[in-house]
């Protein structure tokens, strides 16, 4: 089993905890956009086909939560101290990320809707930009008494944030090309960066 390397001084918790509280808020995220998912009345093939709009919205969301707790995990582990600035940069992301169950059903709903499109591929914007002060904060503490090196690049890297905003301006052109995109995007980090899982080790 992993665990977050120690640090000698001042904190609030431990990473552990900040973990343990992220790790429900979003379980908890991943269940409400389940519930999303009604059976037809009655039972029929059509009934189910016609779910799929809906059922398509779970999957791609469930997909972008489950990349962003992994790379959530591999952040806190990286962690040597939460401080207030932690727990806050922490909330930040937790507050976006409890928005996905909402821009997920609005798109289930809606899914030719441009402005749902484009209200799900702002709020994965938003998502991707709350990273770089977690990601940060971990890089600098692994970095504590090493000479400056460069800093990971991850889902806070201002060109996936731009990529969604386009996908989203995209939306009112095409919704399907805009679902592509925010489709594609999670693809990219299924592995987290080499060179921030290697400050782990260090």
């Amino acid at each position: 089993m992993d665990s977050a390397p120690e640090e000698h001084g001042p904190g609030i918790m431990g990473p552990g905890r900040l973990e343990a509280f992220s790790d429900g808020v979003i379980a908890v995220i991943i269940t409400i956009m389940v519930l999303e998912l009604k059976a037809p009345h009655p039972l029929t093939w059509p009934g189910l086909i016609g779910l799929a709009p809906v059922m398509l919205s779970y999957v791609l969301s469930f997909l972008v939560v489950a990349v962003m707790w992994v790379n959530h995990h591999h952040i806190v582990h990286t962690l040597r101290r939460v401080n207030g600035r932690t727990l806050w940069m922490n909330l930040h992301l937790l507050f976006w990320m409890s928005l996905i169950p909402f821009t997920t059903s609005l798109v289930g709903e809606n899914h030719e809707s441009s402005l749902a499109a484009c209200l799900y591929g702002l709020n994965l914007a938003a998502c991707s930009l709350a990273f770089p002060g977690l990601t940060w904060e971990a890089w600098r503490q692994s970095r504590a008494g090493q000479a400056s090196g460069r800093p990971p690049k991850w889902h806070g890297d201002i060109a996936v944030v731009l990529v969604y905003l386009s996908a989203a301006a995209l939306s009112f052109v095409s919704v399907y090309i805009a679902y592509l995109i925010y489709a594609a995007i999670p693809l990219l980090y299924f592995v987290p960066e080499r060179q921030f899982k290697a400050a782990r080790t260090a």
